[in-house]
């Protein structure tokens, strides 16, 4: 009985956590809500499913608001060339994504652009991203 038993629970959290983890982007963010934020990196996390890219917004009374700025898997980000230093904390950079549905300072992250001009494609795999060339 405790075999079957813990064979259930073990199939059961199986199936739960990834429901958990991970969303569709249709879920969170609204394609019809296209967002461009200029703001610093605060913060930059490689976890799965999503990294997560953190920058302070200062908007037109210089208020500052921390974004959170989700874009694709780690390994992802790998294939196309980034590393967890590419984006270094105090880089200053433009966001173009889309914002969350819930009106939250969160985005979903389709390309950054930095300083120097250069453009990485951040965003979940899409057409978007066979034309991205590769950072280096």
């Amino acid at each position: 009985m405790r075999i079957k038993l813990a064979a259930f629970l073990g199939i059961g959290m199986l199936l739960a956590v990834p429901a958990w983890a991970h969303h569709s982007f249709a879920a969170e963010f609204d394609s019809a809500k296209p967002v461009k934020l200029r703001g610093k990196v605060t913060k930059v996390e490689w976890i799965n499913p999503h990294s997560w890219i953190h920058i302070d917004v200062s908007d037109a009374d210089g208020k500052v608001t921390n974004w959170m700025i989700e874009g694709g898997s780690p390994n992802a980000l790998i294939r196309r060339g980034l590393t967890k230093t590419s984006i270094p904390e105090g880089t200053e950079v433009v966001v173009d994504g889309y914002a969350a549905k819930d009106g939250s300072f969160r985005a979903n992250g389709r390309d950054i652009t930095l300083a120097d001009g250069k453009k990485l494609f951040v965003g979940s795999q899409g057409a978007e991203e066979k034309e991205q060339p590769e950072a280096k």
